[in-house]
């Protein structure tokens, strides 16, 4: 199967890039649907709630599919949307084969897959391996040794002193803070749970567990989801503690300064994520995804998601003969920049991901997420469209965060109304706004009417950002110039060869502004921004080939620049936070 899906590849796809002297070539000819594809993160609960319980839902997500064609999305991502109790809002799955109540039915989610069909719109679904709800039926048989499930998660004894004391098994910390260990009396062990205490760890060294995990993705492939990402990917495996005398080993301390015992960066995780035999994991799953696409010639795509080094992160591609995921995330722009980065800063991010990643691999870029604070709030609301450019006119595929295409800011939510179990284990009414997710996941501003257009409902489940009012969907669709038109103009903009197919090369011009070419056969842009605060003349003949004049095809909001405007290449005034796309004058 994996000969003739090599070669159904090479026959459809005839994919070659180089990079050469820091320029990325693609020339790709015929590409595949996801290869140059926009996805689209919609986070269910926030996007659109259709029967007023102040919660979004599948048939909200159906109702605006409409506005995802017109944006010039091609797929959209969906977070867990599977029957969870919610502790960590469907990251948590207690059936993995359902769907969650409050978001609707199986018949509600096929309608909505019926009609993004009808638009051509593809839909992936955010799967969580690594781990469970604890009110799943597997883990509520395994507590109680059931025979079959007995082995399905990590279980251990812990300590017991001589006055009766019980301790963890080990020193290991969830990445939401305290002991990743909690005892089961029923079993009288610990079971692992690198998340939330509700979260237990599958045993991926128990064949059984694996194959149900295949059997899932299967379910939902042939249910018509065109893929799936995989969460937290890096931690499915801990060490095998065999090779231990039999005990799971303490981490090392990381020494780094003002951290506490029950801080996650407290320890080294050498034992509890990016073991080898994750890797071959990876391929496992590609196997299924592949067994389904051979079927009708329709790419089933595995994306990737693991918080790890750049070295850990581009295996996930695959090595050798074994395949991987087809998008392994690429957080670059998420983790590697902030506030303070300047043009230097964004270029080598940005070339570096070129550098690791295999010739023949896409590249992919994103700047948010569920998890990550938005852009507007993290750097600032003037370099939105800035960033939106990079995403969508960087070689490869283009992720975008619901909201960020119309500049969305992080939203403030009191410690009374805060739901992130993250936040909420700090235990810290004052600091715990510097850890919380929830912010980023603040209803959808569809307009500004009540919570924002998202729900009918008195109160919504997060509230509002503030400043709906004047920032939501109906102002910019309305206005002639707005985060939304930038956005809608660059998706367009992304269908023309030169950034389907062409070449890149970028440069820093100086410490501010960034610049990048992107060029096929005698079509040529150059998209250059000013990340910095004061004004900037800039020189766009250091390129090679650049000369004369450009025309504007997209300018950001605060720019003064119009479309079909002319520049000169070897002089361009750059203002604060401008960023321009131009195209060569032939």
């Amino acid at each position: 199967m994996k000969d003739e899906l090599a070669m159904l590849q090479f026959l459809v796809l005839g994919a070659v890039a180089t990079v050469i002297s820091g320029r990325y070539e693609n020339v790709n000819v015929k590409q595949d649907w996801w290869e140059t594809a926009v996805f689209y993160q919609i986070y269910p609960r926030s996007f659109m709630d259709s029967d007023g319980d102040g919660v979004g839902d599948i048939n909200g997500i159906t109702s605006r599919l409409e506005y995802l064609k017109e944006l010039g999305v091609e797929a959209t991502w969906l977070s867990p949307i599977f029957k969870s109790p919610m502790h960590d809002f469907g990251y948590d799955i207690s059936d993995y084969y359902s769907i969650q109540p409050e978001y609707g039915s199986m018949e509600d989610f096929e309608q909505l897959l019926k009609k993004a069909g009808e638009l051509n719109i593809k839909v992936i679904l955010d799967f969580v391996p690594n781990h469970s709800s604890n009110e799943s039926e597997w883990f509520v048989k395994s507590a109680s040794k059931d025979e079959y499930y007995s082995d399905w998660y990590i279980w251990e004894n812990g300590h017991l002193d001589s006055t009766g004391h019980r301790s963890p098994p080990n020193n290991w910390i969830s990445v939401f803070r305290k002991s990743a260990w909690t005892y089961v009396a029923s079993r009288d062990q610990y079971y692992l749970h690198q998340f939330g205490e509700s979260q237990p760890d599958f045993n991926y060294r128990n064949p059984v567990v694996v194959e149900e995990m295949k059997n899932v993705i299967k379910f939902w492939l042939e249910k018509g989801v065109a893929g799936m990402k995989l969460n937290s990917f890096n931690h499915i495996y801990e060490v095998d503690k065999d090779s231990y005398g039999g005990r799971y080993p303490n981490e090392p301390m990381t020494g780094k300064p003002g951290l506490k015992p029950e801080d996650y960066g407290y320890l080294e995780h050498i034992y509890t994520k990016d073991q080898e035999e994750t890797y071959d994991m990876v391929s496992q799953f590609r196997d299924v995804f592949d067994a389904i696409t051979i079927r009708d010639n329709l790419t089933r795509i595995m994306m990737t998601e693991a918080s790890t080094t750049i070295k850990n992160a581009v295996r996930y591609y695959g090595e050798g003969t074994h395949s991987g995921a087809h998008i392994p995330f690429n957080f670059g722009l998420i983790e590697d920049l902030d506030k303070d980065s300047d043009a230097r800063d964004m270029k080598y991010t940005i070339d570096r991901w070129l550098t690791y990643k295999p010739l023949r691999k896409q590249a992919n870029w994103m700047t948010g997420n569920h998890d990550t604070s938005r852009v507007a709030s993290r750097f600032r609301s003037e370099l939105v469209d800035a960033f939106n450019m990079l995403v969508l006119l960087l070689p490869g595929i283009a992720v975008t965060y619901m909201g960020e295409e119309i500049g969305m800011t992080n939203g403030f939510v009191p410690w009374s109304e805060t739901k992130d179990p993250q936040a909420c284990n700090t235990d810290d009414p004052v600091n715990f706004i510097e850890v919380s997710r929830d912010p980023v996941r603040t209803p959808f501003q569809w307009s500004n009417g009540k919570n924002a257009g998202f729900s009918h409902a008195d109160s919504s489940w997060l509230p509002v950002a503030e400043g709906f009012e004047h920032l939501n969907l109906a102002a910019q669709r309305s206005s002639i110039r707005s985060h939304y038109q930038v956005y809608r103009t660059l998706t367009n903009l992304r269908m023309r060869p030169a950034f389907k197919y062409g070449r890149y090369e970028s440069l820093a011009l100086n410490n501010d502004v960034f610049a990048f070419k992107r060029w096929y056969n005698d079509d040529t842009y150059v998209v250059v921004m000013n990340v910095g605060r004061t004004y900037h003349v800039v020189n766009l003949t250091a390129f090679d080939l650049i000369f004369g004049q450009l025309e504007v095809e997209a300018s950001s909001v605060v720019s003064s620049r119009t479309y079909s405007d002319n520049v000169q290449a070897n002089y361009l005034d750059l203002a604060a936070d401008e960023a321009l796309v131009l195209r060569m004058q032939v």
